[in-house]
This record gives C-alpha cells, structure tokens and sequence, in this order.
C-alpha cells in the first residue's frame, strides 16, 4: 500500500519537468536534471541575463518559455521570455484595480503564476486572476478582492486537471476558489470557517482508489479538499498559527514547518484569560469592546505587552476596525495557544484525523519562510541567520546543524535540490550550494550583488535565478 501511493506521488512530480509552478513539481523543489554548476554569479557561469521588474514570485517555464510578475513602478505586470535566449517576448499590465495591506518586505507581486505548458495564470491581490496565452493574448480575467491578510497575499495558484485553484486564507471570509482554466468561470467557492491569515501555496495528494486532494497547510491545521467540488475531505489540527510553508510530500506522509510569533515556542505560550475575564479587566470604559490604550493592568503582563499595538493587536484585530471584540479575543487565545515547530504527519483519512496522525515534531526554532526540502532521504530547513538543518525524515533526529559561512541572514527562497546539491538563496543575494546528504558540507558560497526573494527554478541542466532587479540563466560552461 505505502509502495502504491508513494508511487503515486511521485508519478505527480515526474509529469511536471519544466517546473510549471511555484517550487516545481508538485511543489516539491526537486528537479530531475545533471551538470549542474556549483559555482555561479553575475560573472560566472551566466548563460544569459535578463534585466525584469521587481517582483518577490517565482519564474515558472515550458519547454520553450519562462512566464514571471512583476510591479513595473506601480504597473502589475506579467511578461513571458525566450528560454533559449531570455530575450522578452511579450509584456501586459494588468489593471491596479485595489491597493491591498503590505506588512514587512512582502510586495504586490508576490504569488508566483502558473502555467499548463501553454498557457499562463497569474494572481494579483490588487486585481485578481488573469489569463495568457503563450503569446500573450489575454484569454480571461478574474477580478478578485479586496483580501483582508495581516502580511498581503502570498500564496500562489496551481492548475489540477482543468481547474485552477486558489486558496484565499485571509482573517474574515477565508475561502477555496476553484476556476475553470479555459474559461476562467468559477466551478466553486468552498467557504472555510475558522481558517485565518495563512500564505501557503497547496500540494496535489492522490490517495489509492480515490479522487485527488489538495493539501493545505492552514491556520492550526493542515486540510486536504477535493479537487473536483472543494469539499475538505479531511483535517489534522496542531499546525502553527500561520502557515507560509509548502508542505514536502512523500508516500503516506508530510512534512510542514510553521512559525507564528517566538511566544508560540513550546514551553513559552503566553497564558490567556476569557473574554469575559477580559472584559472585566481591559474594558476600561465599558463599551464592549477593548481599545489599545485599554490593554494594561491585565494578570499576565506578557499578555499586556502582546496586546499593544506595536505587537500582537493589530493581527488579533481581524476586521481591523481598531478594537478587539468576542470574535478577535477567540482569534487571539487560539493563535497565542498554539505552537511553533515541523510535524511529520500521515495523510489520508475522512474526517478529523489528529488523533494519531502526528508522527513526530521538532519543536526547535523552524523557519519564518522558506519551506522544508526532501531530497535524497534527507529533509533540509534553512533558519534565519543560515543555520542549516538535516534531518531524518522517518524519525525527526538532526543529523547535522550548522552555520552556511558567509551567508547570515535572514531567508525567503526555499531551498531546492537537483543534481545532488541544493542550493539555499539569502535575502542577502548570497547562494550557498551544499551536497545533498545528512552530513552535508559546504561546495560553494556564490555572491550575487542583489536582493533575492523568490525561490529559484531549475530545468534541463540550468538554474533560473531572480535577484531583485535580473533574471538569471546559470549553466556549466560545457552547456
């Protein structure tokens, strides 16, 4: 049984070679190619480069095309490039139609698009669902919007069999969207109670004898839906409180890494009272409802420091109307009660599967970003300041931890592998390249002189890398 559906799984990434969304092959970051350079740089090793407006998403390829966003000053932009040459064929703005939240460093064309091996499908929070052909005559759109996410949007849609799915994990009216590809007409709206701000990209699932699933790592729980209707099928609750991850699949298990605040660290949580208790304490003028400049004087003063406005307040108050009502409170107990860390979970089921699906957790710091990498049996997690983590995904032991020299800092790419190395990507725009093995070592430290945010593709013996302002085709010299 294990057997059949790890083939099956891997069956789903072996029919995607052109890395045709974000992280590649069912999301895996895994590409079967060779020669592989593992030195390279704005002078080393370029095949070509090509000069593209900023963006934090993903290139995505076909055999004979590369499809990316981007904001071109305040224009979306989506633009497809010559894979041979880089040379732009083709560039369309999409209209600017909403001005979304941005927290942090995320940008307005973060989600990365995704192609079918011909056409194009790109998301902007500020305007909604698009679609090109490969010449880029525009098939449909999509407006979407407004989204009510604490950071901005950030995950990315997939195309499963004909339907292009979007999950919208936003703090009120969370929903999964599936699309008809060809027409862009909607084949369903699955509401989702319950799930709040989250920023994972989903994995495909297929199950023996059963339809294909998609897997989404939520808000305190991972949830597998069904491709066809979008009716969840089944959920494992224990997740972090906000999930940016793309969960590594293989046979009957996931591994997913979730980080929300270092209060969510085991052992740490902040003690909550009741609403009710709350109320009595923090209503100060008795309206109902608590202010910021109310949240003092509480039992817990952790709890008070996490409930003013320069920390937690702003992302417990989810209709962001300025005050904390029963609905926020609810949100706040349960997104402080949870923990931080990487499970390793079984899949499958009907139902409420927790009980027993948790197959082991590492409750050390996790990455705020970047997703796990399976590869060569080994699961490889970058952490801020480029501490690198192997792990034996059957048992949850470290096998080997430390410091990537010369590239501390913080980290958004996700890692990939290919050719036996993979390749981590700092904010930085410092590319270290290790051997893929438990007791890894270092090959390579690669300076690349600009910001990167966007996890890199990897096809046909090259590496398709995106700094902040340059798209880069890296080849070995004898390609």
């Amino acid at each position: 049984m294990k057997l059949l559906v790890l083939a099956v799984v891997l069956s789903l990434a072996a029919t995607d070679p052109n890395w045709s969304r974000f992280r590649g092959p069912n999301g895996t970051g895994i590409a079967e190619t060779s020669a592989l350079p593992a030195e390279f740089g704005p002078d080393k090793n370029v095949v070509w480069k090509a000069t593209v407006p900023t963006g934090h998403s993903s290139p995505v390829l076909t055999a004979t095309q590369i499809f990316m966003t981007g904001i071109d000053g305040e224009k979306l932009v989506v633009f497809g490039l010559d894979r041979a040459t880089g040379k732009e064929q083709w560039r369309n703005e999409v209209p600017r139609r909403l001005k979304g939240r941005l927290e942090n460093v995320n940008g307005a064309a973060s989600p990365s698009p995704v192609t079918d091996g011909t056409n194009v499908y790109a998301f902007f929070q500020d305007f909604g669902l698009v679609a090109y052909t490969a010449a880029g005559k525009e098939l449909w759109r999509l407006p979407l919007g407004p989204f009510n996410m604490f950071y901005g949007f950030g995950a990315s849609p997939i195309v499963v069999d004909g339907t292009l799915l979007l999950p919208v994990d936003q703090d009120t009216g969370s929903y999964l969207l599936g699309v008809d590809a060809k027409t862009g007409k909607q084949r369903y709206k699955v509401d989702r109670p319950g799930v709040i701000s989250g920023y994972s990209t989903p994995t495909v699932y297929e199950p023996k004898g059963a339809p294909k699933q998609i897997l989404i790592p939520e808000s305190f729980q991972l949830s597998a839906y069904d491709v066809k209707d979008g009716h969840r099928v089944w959920w494992v609750r224990g997740l972090a409180c906000e999930m940016k991850s793309v969960a590594s699949i293989e046979g009957d298990t996931a591994w997913i890494n979730g980080w929300g605040f270092s209060q969510n660290q085991p052992g740490t949580q902040i003690p909550t009272i009741s609403w009710e208790e709350g109320l009595k304490v923090y209503d100060k003028n008795k309206d109902g409802k608590i202010a910021p400049d109310e949240a003092t004087g509480g039992p817990e003063p952790r709890l008070d420091r996490m409930l003013r406005p320069a920390a937690g307040f702003p992302a417990f108050d989810a209709n962001r109307d300025g005050f904390l009502d029963a609905g926020d409170w609810a949100i706040m107990r349960a997104m402080l009660g949870a923990e931080n860390g990487l499970l390793a979970i079984k899949l499958g089921g009907k139902g409420d599967m927790t009980e027993g699906a948790v197959k082991w957790k590492y409750t050390r710091p996790v990455p705020q970003v970047p997703s796990t990498l399976l590869y060569k049996g080994v699961l490889f997690m970058v952490n801020d300041s480029g501490i690198l983590l192997s792990i034996d995904p059957a048992t949850g032991n470290v096998l080997k931890q430390g410091r990537l020299k010369g590239a501390i800092d913080k980290y958004f790419a996700s890692p990939i592998g290919a050719d036996g190395k993979v390749f981590l990507i700092s904010q930085d725009g410092t590319a270290s390249v290790v051997d893929a093995k438990g007791e890894w070592e270092v090959l390579s430290v690669n300076p690349l002189g600009d910001e990167v945010f966007a996890t890199p593709a990897i096809a046909d013996g090259k590496i398709y890398l995106r700094t902040k302002s340059t798209l880069y085709a890296f080849a070995a010299p004898s390609r």
